[in-house]
Order: structure tokens, then C-alpha cells, then sequence
């Protein structure tokens, strides 16, 4: 907020004849005039840092409902494993983008590739960020972890996933982040020098920057080490390997929906800015921010409920996990637009996610690709089309409220903003699979030839919670089985294997 203008030598005059006297008051009045706007500064960078705060609590609650998710979606006998993974994710990668990755991301002043300050916060906080900016961008970084768990779920090596969650949350991650977020990346829409074909990539809240990387590092992880053993017959016809709770999948598909609110109205990162507007006084970002939550919500329940009615006329069933699962798709792919599209642009957006889901889903199955959460095929695929979805009907108003100084910016095609915003997010949408390619693709390889990647044949039938973790999540309430497991026999138990 600017400061009053208070000047004691053109107020004076007006206060009466008495120069001593006016002088004197004039003065008086002027440090009132600028002690309350000091205060009203105050007030609005505190306002915004609480509004970026409890936005990162909301993102960081979505790590539960990853947990929960994840949980429900695997076997029981690799329940413990699966939510280990996941306090796994959100504590090394808190460690390491501290270290790194907030500097890669968004040290200042740097180059357009990688960042080059803040390293372990050093110097901050700074006329840029302050602590809560590195928050909200950690939640960010540990969700992309989170998506890539569920891709190689039940059969990795606990060691690989203290690697690749470092790796992918120290250095992948953030200099993608860094490429399409920062001031200084290349490719971002907040450049302030020359933009990406005259616009720069409008990926507001990640569709593809966590969505497209998150799903394509699982994608590289699930590749590498291979179908689960049963996942296919000898014939190669698909066999289901159900998760063991729809109960936890639901639980987990609303606790993400509600994270949802602080991910994509969150990444406005302030709240106290107002917009010149018809309207009046009364629009500004806040508005924005509604509308934000109100496309996302669209965009979420236009996908569930095609997934629902595609899926019935499919199978026959009205199926609960795989309407959580299109529900979610339409989340990934409104994220990058959620910002700069209108509501009804979001129904079409969580329509065509649903049916690219589906489609890639059926890809998969005849490709003998196993992602026990679908995880490559919902956040590569469905983060994918909303990265080309906000190309296609993001409009000009809100495009030049949310990034605002620079006139004739791009926008959406179908809106009639012409190609060049559609050819600025196909460029992003291919250097994404490359980088990924060539740092999480290596990477799994590497773990591979190295045996530290899939668990043995023999593990993997037992149960990873057995196995690996010394026990069951759950009580079972035969005495035979839970003396064996205290006495180290997990092995004279055949019958685990068909938990």
C-alpha cells in the first residue's frame, strides 16, 4: 500500500495565520497521517502472509488425503509401506528443498534455467519472500513426491524411495518450477523481460509443473521395475488387483478436494489487491480467488460424474473408486486454468478429463503398464490436457487481471486470443517429458541395475508390511499368526500372500 501524501510546508498555510502556530500542527497532523498508513501496510502484508500460510496448511493437508488414498488403493498387506512412503515424502523433501530446492526454484536474481540464491533460506526474509512463500512452495514439491509413490506402489525398495523423493523434490521438481514460476524462468507468464512467443506459459497452479512431473517420474518408476506379479495371466489378459478399503479412498478423495482449495486459490499468493473494474470497489484478487474455487469445484464434479455414467454403460457398475479417481483427473487438469477460464469452460475442462483418463487407463491395460493408483495416467494425462484446456478458452480479462502490465498479451484460442498462447503451452508440455526423461528415467534405471529398486518375488507375495516393516497395519485377531510374527516366523505363513 502507498503511503498519504502529507507534506507540513502545503499543509501549513491552511491551518491560520500563525506560521509558528500552522507549522507546528501541520507537522503533527502529517506523522498521524503517515504512523496509520504504516499500520495499514502492515496490516496488508499480514494479511497476505496469513492468506499464504493457511493456503499451505490446506495444500499440506493433501498429503493425509495422498496417504489415505494410497492406503485404500493397495493391498492390505502393504498398507504400513504405502502411508510410510508418504511421511517419507513430506520429511526428506522438506529437508532437501530447504537445502536446494527453494534456491533452484526461486533464488533471485538468477538465469532462466535454475535459481541461484536462498540456499538453506539464507537471506531470507528478503524484499521478495518471506517464510510462508517457502511453505507453500514445499507443499507444492511434496505433492509431485506423493503423485509418484503411487505409481510403484507395492513393490519398491524403501531405500529407492528415500532416493527419488530427494532427488525429484531437491532438483527435478524446481527447476521446473523455476522455468514456468519464477520472475526469472524462461518460459514463465511473470517474466518481465521478452515472453515465450509474446506470453509465456499460463500454468497457474501446476497442471503440468506438479501434475505432468509428479506422473511422468511414476510413469518412468513403474516402466523400469515391471507389472506387479499377478497383475497379468500367463495369457496376458489383465487381472484386478483391488485395494483393500473403498472406505479410505473415499476419505482420501475428499481430504484432497479440500486441500484443493489452498492449492489452486492459494497460488494467487496474496489476497489484498484490488482490480480497476466496472463493478466498483468491491472486485478485486479476492474475487478472483472465488471464481478460482468455483471453477475448481466444476471442473471436479463435471469429471466425476462422467466418469460415473461412461463407467456404468462400461462395466455395468456405478462404481466408487473410479469416480474418486475421475474426480481427481478433473482437479489435475483445472489446475493450470483455474484462474483465467470461466465456470462454464470448466465443465467442458473435467468432461474431457474424465475421457482422457479413461483413455489412457485403457491404454495402459492393453500396454501391460501397472499404476496400482493410476497415478501417470491421471496426473501425466489429465495434468497434460489442462495445460492445452487453458490454451484453448483462457479469456482475456482475467488473463490481464491475474498477470497484469503488459498490453496484447495472448490468450485463449477458442476465445479468440489466436495460436500463440497453444503453441507456448505445447512447448512447456514437451520440455516437461524431457526433463523428466532424462533425470528421473536414468535415475530408475540406475536403482535397478543396481537391485536397490523392486523388492524380491518372495517379499512381494508375503507383503511388504510383513516383510519389511515387522508387521501388519492391522490387528487380525488370529493368535497363530500374530505369535509367529513376534517370533520372527513370518515365513511359515503361506497364507499372507493372499491378503
Amino acid at each position: 500500500m502507498a503511503s498519504l501524501d502529507c507534506s507540513a510546508a502545503q499543509l501549513a498555510p491552511l491551518l491560520g495565520g500563525n506560521a509558528t502556530n500552522g507549522a507546528a500542527a501541520a507537522d503533527y497532523i502529517c506523522r498521524q497521517f503517515s504512523a496509520v498508513s504504516e499500520k495499514f501496510t502492515a496490516t496488508s502484508y499480514a494479511v497476505d502472509s496469513t492468506y499464504l500460510l493457511f493456503s499451505a496448511y490446506l495444500v499440506f493437508s493433501m498429503q493425509l488425503g495422498f496417504a489415505m488414498l494410497c492406503a485404500g488403493s493397495v493391498r492390505a498387506k502393504n498398507t504400513m509401506n504405502i502411508m510410510l512412503t508418504n511421511v517419507l515424502d513430506a520429511a526428506a523433501g522438506g529437508i532437501f528443498y530447504y537445502l536446494f530446492g527453494f534456491a533452484f526454484a526461486f533464488g533471485s536474481p538468477s538465469n532462466g534455467f535454475i535459481g541461484r540464491h536462498f540456499f538453506g533460506l539464507k537471506e531470507i526474509p528478503s524484499p521478495l519472500f518471506d517464510y510462508s512463500h517457502f511453505l507453500f512452495q514445499w507443499a507444492f514439491a511434496i505433492a509431485a513426491a506423493g503423485i509418484t509413490s503411487g505409481s510403484i506402489a507395492e513393490r519398491t525398495q524403501f531405500v529407492a524411495y528415500l532416493i527419488y523423493s530427494s532427488f525429484l523434490t531437491g532438483f527435478v521438481y524446481p527447476v521446473v518450477s523455476h522455468w514456468f514460476w519464477s520472475a526469472d524462468g524462461w518460459a514463465s507468464a511473470a517474466n518481465p523481460g521478452r515472453l515465450l512467443f509474446g506470453s509465456g506459459v499460463i500454468d497457474f497452479a501446476g497442471s503440468g509443473v506438479v501434475h505432468m512431473v509428479g506422473g511422468i517420474a511414476g510413469f518412468y518408476g513403474a516402466i523400469v521395475e515391471g507389472p506387479r506379479i499377478g497383475r497379468f495371466d500367463h495369457s496376458g489378459r489383465a487381472v484386478a488387483l483391488r485395494g483393500h478399503s473403498a472406505s479410505l479412498v473415499v476419505l482420501g478423495t475428499f481430504l484432497l478436494w479440500f486441500g484443493w482449495y489452498g492449492f489452486n486459490p492459494g497460488s494467487f499468493l496474496k489476497i489484498l489487491t484490488p482490480y480497476t473494474h466496472p463493478s466498483g470497489g468491491y472486485y478485486g484478487q479476492w474475487s478472483a480467488i472465488g471464481r478460482t474455487a468455483v471453477t475448481t469445484t466444476l471442473a471436479g464434479c463435471s469429471a466425476a460424474l462422467t466418469t460415473l455414467f461412461v463407467r456404468r454403460l462400461v462395466s455395468g457398475h456405478w462404481n466408487v473408486t473410479d469416480v474418486c479417481n475421475g474426480l481427481l483427473g478433473g482437479f489435475a487438469a483445472i489446475t493450470a486454468g483455474c484462474s483465467v477460464v470461466e465456470p462454464w469452460a470448466a465443465l467442458i475442462c473435467g468432461f474431457v478429463a474424465a475421457l482422457v483418463l479413461m483413455g489412457w487407463n485403457m491404454a495402459a491395460e492393453r500396454a501391460k503398464y501397472d499404476d496400482p493408483l493410476e497415478a501417470a495416467q491421471l496426473h501425466g494425462g489429465c495434468g497434460a490436457w489442462g495445460v492445452i484446456f487453458t490454451a484453448l478458452f483462457a479469456t482475456e480479462e482475467y488473463v490481464n487481471e491475474v498477470y497484469p502490465g503488459r498490453a496484447g498479451r495472448p490468450f485463449g484460442l477458442f476465445m479468440g486470443g489466436g495460436w500463440r498462447l497453444l503453441a507456448a503451452h505445447l512447448v512447456q508440455i514437451v520440455v516437461i517429458v524431457g526433463w523428466v526423461s532424462v533425470t528421473m528415467g536414468p535415475l530408475f534405471y540406475g536403482l535397478h541395475k543396481l537391485k536397490l529398486l523392486r523388492i524380491s518375488p518372495e517379499d512381494e507375495m508375503a507383503g511388504m508390511d510383513l516383510t519389511r516393516h515387522g508387521g501388519f497395519a492391522y490387528v487380525y485377531e488370529d493368535d497363530s499368526l500374530d505369535n509367529g510374527m513376534r517370533n520372527g516366523r513370518a515365513e511359515s505363513f503361506p497364507a499372507v500372500a493372499s491378503i
